[in-house]
């Protein structure tokens, strides 16, 4: 069985295309979410600041904007090449303050002026949401007032958490599924396509350590996966991992087993290896989005996120981030751990009663 698992971890690196999709493409996604989302990278776009007032009120209103840390500002820009940077998606927004803004003169311009890109509704918003607050706050610092009412942060924690470590323990879940399921339902198709497995029946090595062969050496494709993001997550980009990283692994190959199990439902059904390869992508792909990869599946509809929680990828990344964010135990809530096994008992049984080592 162990020159198999050997001889099987020969043939992934050799195999350049399928390697390629199961170690480059979640890098990739790694990297460019890293690039937007990571602590490198803390402002939201480029926007223009056209200052034409220069009186102190707009020159404490473009020091606050750039303390902010909120946007990237560009100030030696016109209107007119700022609407027309806007409309080519080169700039976010801009920020034009007039000429008088904030004088004493009765006569002058008491607002300022927002040119937006309706694209870019979350820099809109932002800046739109500073901008009322900043001149909030200075309303009443001229009229020497005081809010009546107030809000007060509570943390749960003291962590510091961002949306890239949110998104990276979903890609974790990510790779496990798509390397799992598509390794293994296009491998064991095209095994039986070839006859490969019947011809097997006719020499001394039982199909089960065959098997088992397979799924450990995908298992340490699935080790070397997920330790690739996180050196990339962590090292550089510089992610918040605060739980421990052996749970990570232990977890992570529990989610490799899941995704195996429902890669051999697919071999066991599809008659070609095509087939298995397109009920593997219609698999995944829906849950890629809807399975909380990239956002939190509450955010959903209660209806569809009622039914999207018992996907075989959902409580996995629950488990994960209750791990790598939280630092907290999966055990806490036994449910995700029985939905896991569930599938994976349901599964197996598929496969079992399913799987034929030819199609004759």
């Amino acid at each position: 069985m162990f020159k198999l698992f050997f001889a099987n971890l020969k043939m992934m690196v050799r195999g350049k295309q399928a390697l390629f999709w199961a170690l480059i493409f979640p890098l990739m996604f790694t990297i460019i979410f890293g690039f937007f989302f990571g602590s490198s990278s803390t402002s939201l776009g480029n926007v223009a600041l056209i200052n034409e007032a220069v009186t102190p009120l707009s020159t404490a209103y473009t020091t606050a904007l750039e303390k902010s840390n909120l946007v990237k500002i560009k100030t030696d820009i016109s209107i007119d090449e700022a609407k027309d940077q806007i409309t080519k998606s080169q700039l976010s927004a801009a920020i034009v303050i007039p000429s008088g803004f904030g004088s004493q003169d009765k006569n002058a311009p008491n607002s300022i002026t927002i040119i937006e890109d309706p694209a870019n509704g979350q820099v809109n918003s932002a800046i739109v949401a500073f901008t009322n607050h900043f001149f909030t706050i200075t309303d009443y610092q001229i009229h020497n007032l005081k809010p009546t009412f107030s809000v007060t942060e509570e943390k749960t924690n003291s962590r510091t958490l961002t949306y890239f470590d949110f998104v990276l323990m979903g890609l974790i879940g990510l790779a496990l599924m798509n390397a799992s399921v598509q390794g293994i339902a296009i491998a064991m198709a095209h095994y039986r396509e070839e006859q490969i497995l019947k011809r097997l029946t006719t020499t001394p090595l039982r199909i089960w350590k065959f098997v088992m062969a397979e799924v450990l050496s995908r298992l340490t494709l699935n080790i070397l996966q997920v330790g690739l993001i996180l050196a990339i997550g962590v090292w550089g980009f510089h992610a918040h991992i605060y739980g421990s990283y052996l749970l990570l692994f232990i977890f992570a190959l529990l989610g490799g087993l899941l995704f195996q199990s429902l890669g051999f439902v697919i071999a066991a059904i599809a008659k070609t290896t095509d087939a298995a390869q397109g009920m593997a992508v219609a698999m995944t792909i829906p849950m890629m989005f809807l399975a909380g990869v990239f956002f939190p599946i509450d955010s959903l509809p209660k209806w569809l996120s009622g039914i999207i929680q018992y996907l075989p990828l959902a409580p996995l990344l629950r488990m994960i981030r209750t791990i790598g964010l939280e630092a907290g135990s999966p055990f806490v809530n036994p449910l995700n751990i029985e939905i896991v096994l569930g599938w994976i008992v349901v599964a197996l049984g598929i496969s079992i009663w399913r799987f034929r080592l030819t199609d004759e």
